[in-house]
């Protein structure tokens, strides 16, 4: 787990490299849906504090039926959390986030160590495709124009697990508390990060970020109510049968 010494991209909370064990787990193949993200708020188990959806000038993209299948943009961790706990999961933590996108041979992305946008939607890619913003149409959080796509897609960036977007498309909430000094003092065996802090981790980087916070090793932090148009979404884990 973290950057190798050699990595010139890597910033000094991705270091040292050191090795972990995680117990046998499940993780969800792609990024929860706004589809999906909206049954829980129907069945009055997801209370998020900011999730429009009764805006009157604009088609929210939260309910847009176009963006069903899309990635629920939520800026709130413990609304994330509670989405997993109603599925039967949790929130992965920043080990499990990590082995699932990078297996275990030391690649710097999900899919190997180069880059296109065929493989993920990240600022190369959607800044020079984004049709011109409408004002009226569907937004992707704050933001008038949405370059996030279907959590299904990229198939060729898939992880060596199978799992889909887990560099770019959305930044992803990961249960564990942010220190930039944790992997020097990281127990070797499921670690799940400090017991408190301030911010909570980002893994993945989203559709506006560039190559470097695609890595599979990058940090990002962010407040567990971050409430600003920060294309952060999530997806759950879940523990497997003893």
């Amino acid at each position: 787990m973290g950057a190798a010494d050699d990595d010139a991209l890597a910033r000094d909370d991705e270091k040292p490299q050191h090795r972990v064990y995680l117990d046998a787990y499940w993780i969800g193949r792609t990024e929860v849906t706004n589809a999906n993200f909206a049954r829980c708020m129907a069945a009055d188990a997801c209370r998020p504090k900011i999730y429009d959806i009764t805006a009157t000038t604009y088609i929210p993209y939260a309910v847009h039926p176009d963006y069903r299948d899309y990635p629920a943009v939520l800026n709130e961790a413990d609304a994330a959390a509670a989405y997993c706990q109603w599925v039967g999961g949790r929130l992965p933590t920043e080990a499990e986030w990590e082995k699932a996108a990078r297996g275990t041979d030391n690649r710097r992305f999900p899919w190997g160590n180069e880059i296109d946008c065929a493989q993920a939607a990240y600022y190369d890619c959607t800044a020079t495709t984004t049709a011109p913003a409408d004002k009226n149409g569907p937004r992707c959080g704050y933001s008038y124009s949405c370059q996030t796509v279907r959590v299904d897609s990229h198939s060729a960036g898939a992880s060596p697990y199978g799992a889909l977007n887990m560099a770019g498309n959305v930044w992803e909430w990961v249960a564990d508390w942010y220190s930039p000094n944790y992997y020097a003092v990281s127990p070797m065996n499921n670690p799940i990060g400090p017991a408190d802090g301030q911010y909570r981790v980002l893994r993945g980087g989203g559709s506006k970020s560039f190559e470097q916070d695609l890595r599979v090793t990058a940090r990002a932090v962010g407040r567990p109510n971050h409430f600003f148009d920060s294309q952060i979404g999530f997806r759950c884990a879940f523990d497997a049968p003893k």
